[in-house]
């Protein structure tokens, strides 16, 4: 088997990593909400690579596959843009998006549980080919979009708001950093549509190490956020 195929292992152990330094951010904070969706996303990233893990060492079954797609296709980026969310928008406003957001995904996993499986398109790499449903497919792209709008552009919009000075070169660079590392997935979740799966391995382990790197640049930059929700969780 390619070896690509056993990069997930990596990426499984190193968001564990990732969650234990979070997690312990957020619970210094526990009112800032953005943290503790941040904290949520990389526990569902990393759930997704399990998956991938397990598909590699003991092969395709159903319950894998669904397991798969819900936590790839339509969970792996939106909690991490939800904590944006949260950083950028009033609490109302994110809590309205949060609700519209929980019953799309609760309904569109329920529809992939619920799919039946063409088992006959089944190879060694995981596909949502197999879903009979195909309808479901046509969801991924608007949840993708959703995660990359908030995930993506609320980090370059940070970036721009910190660019040009000095005093903020730390944050600017962080929000590139963890930009970049947002777009990486959505780059091989697309080659994953045309059967190229292991392209996805290689850009979730450098999407969350860039994700990890722009954090902890962000975290140990000593100047004032310019997010107003940041400021009152610090102090």
């Amino acid at each position: 088997m390619n070896f690509i195929a056993y990069i997930p292992i990596a990426t499984t152990v190193f968001c564990i990593y990732f969650f234990v330094i979070i997690y312990k951010h957020w619970r210094q904070k526990p009112d800032a909400l953005y943290l503790l969706w941040w904290t949520l996303g990389v526990v569902f990233y990393g759930i997704g690579t399990l998956v991938e893990s397990l598909h590699t060492l003991y092969g395709w079954s159903p319950l894998l596959f669904k397991a798969w797609y819900i936590a790839g296709a339509f969970l792996g980026g939106v909690p991490l843009a939800q904590g944006t969310i949260y950083l950028l928008m009033k609490r109302k406003t994110a809590n309205i998006l949060t609700v519209i957001l929980v019953i799309v995904l609760v309904i569109s996993g329920v529809l992939v549980i619920l799919s039946p499986l063409d088992t006959s398109k089944v190879t060694h790499l995981l596909s949502g080919d197999v879903l009979e449903w195909t309808f479901i497919r046509a969801i991924t792209p608007f949840i993708n979009i959703y995660a990359v709008i908030f995930l993506v552009g609320g980090a370059f919009y940070s970036a721009f708001k910190y660019f040009g000075n000095t005093e903020f070169k730390g944050r600017f660079w962080g929000n590139v950093l963890i930009a970049i590392g947002g777009i990486l997935p959505g780059i091989g979740g697309t080659a994953t549509k045309f059967g190229h799966t292991y392209v996805l391995y290689v850009t979730e382990l450098l999407g969350i190490l860039l994700i990890f790197a722009g954090y902890q640049v962000i975290r140990n930059d000593r100047s004032l956020s310019v997010h107003k929700n940041q400021v009152s969780a610090t102090t």
